[in-house]
């Protein structure tokens, strides 16, 4: 009997543990991001200014300004040991601006294409493993493409995911490849040989198509759409049923879609 409950107080002593891990991680976070408020409101500021501020040992200021500057989201001078926000926080806060961008331009440009072609035109973005449907405008056709806003779809089976795939980096794709990727129909492209050779020919072209890859019966063709410094931020994409989007009229779907794409580009201030 001893011994049962000798197993249960470890156990509950182990819980115990577990939940204060967990509380000082939660801490952890809510410093970092309290040293860079502290940061933007006070333009730069050294360990002990910090350290006031926080309320905490000037080690643990220290420690968590070395994470952060690690990170590339502080950095610090060399001649006063003052630190100051790094390029990092711009960076997330370009990429979340682009986002907003994309969803207030994006809007108008959405709306003129699918009523010029009749079908469903989406704007989607990257994130993480997936493409992200970001804004949608339905098509006048009496039978149009499912509602994917806000749906995550795979990047290798999805003419978006393809656009966007075809515009990261290498690295970043090269680990996304290397990953066992589903099949969802007999005509999904899993093999990253197969893969890397048809994105090559997205970039080449300026567009990307699938035909039954995610869903039978589904077709859909995609252009990137590039950021005020160029870089590709997104994908406008044209979809709706196979007996439509046929392999005669892609093309002109292809045209419209990098028109649409160039346009959009150009509203968020890319002059390429």
């Amino acid at each position: 009997m001893a011994r049962v409950q000798d197993r249960n107080g470890r156990k509950q002593d182990g819980q115990k543990q577990n939940g204060r891990g967990a509380a000082s991680a939660v801490q952890s976070v809510d410093r970092a991001v309290s040293v860079l408020e502290i940061l933007a409101r006070l333009g730069e500021a050294g360990v002990t200014e910090i350290s006031d501020e926080l309320d905490v040992h000037r080690s643990t200021a220290f420690r968590l300004l070395g994470v952060l500057e690690n990170r590339g989201l502080v950095a610090q001078t060399k001649d006063r040991g003052k630190y100051y926000l790094g390029a990092g926080v711009l960076r997330l806060a370009g990429a979340a601006a682009v986002r907003l961008d994309i969803s207030q331009e994006g809007a108008p440009v959405c709306r003129e294409l699918a009523d010029e072609l009749g079908e469903t035109v989406n704007i989607a973005v990257h994130d993480e493993d997936a493409a992200v449907n970001i804004m949608q405008a339905r098509g006048t056709a009496s039978v149009t493409a499912q509602n994917w806003l806000g749906r995550r779809t795979p990047l290798h089976a999805t003419s978006s995911g393809k656009v966007l795939l075809a515009h990261m980096p290498p690295t970043l794709r090269e680990g996304l490849l290397a990953r066992s990727l589903p099949r969802f129909t007999e005509h999904t492209v899993t093999g990253a040989s197969a893969l890397r050779a048809e994105l090559e020919t997205v970039v080449g072209q300026g567009y990307a198509t699938t035909v039954g890859e995610l869903e039978l019966g589904l077709a859909a063709v995609a252009s990137p759409v590039r950021a005020h410094d160029g870089r590709v931020a997104g994908a406008i994409s044209v979809s709706g049923p196979v007996y439509r989007l046929s392999p005669e009229r892609l093309p002109e779907l292809a045209e419209r879609a990098v028109a649409a794409g160039t346009e959009l580009s150009r509203r968020l201030g890319y002059g390429g």
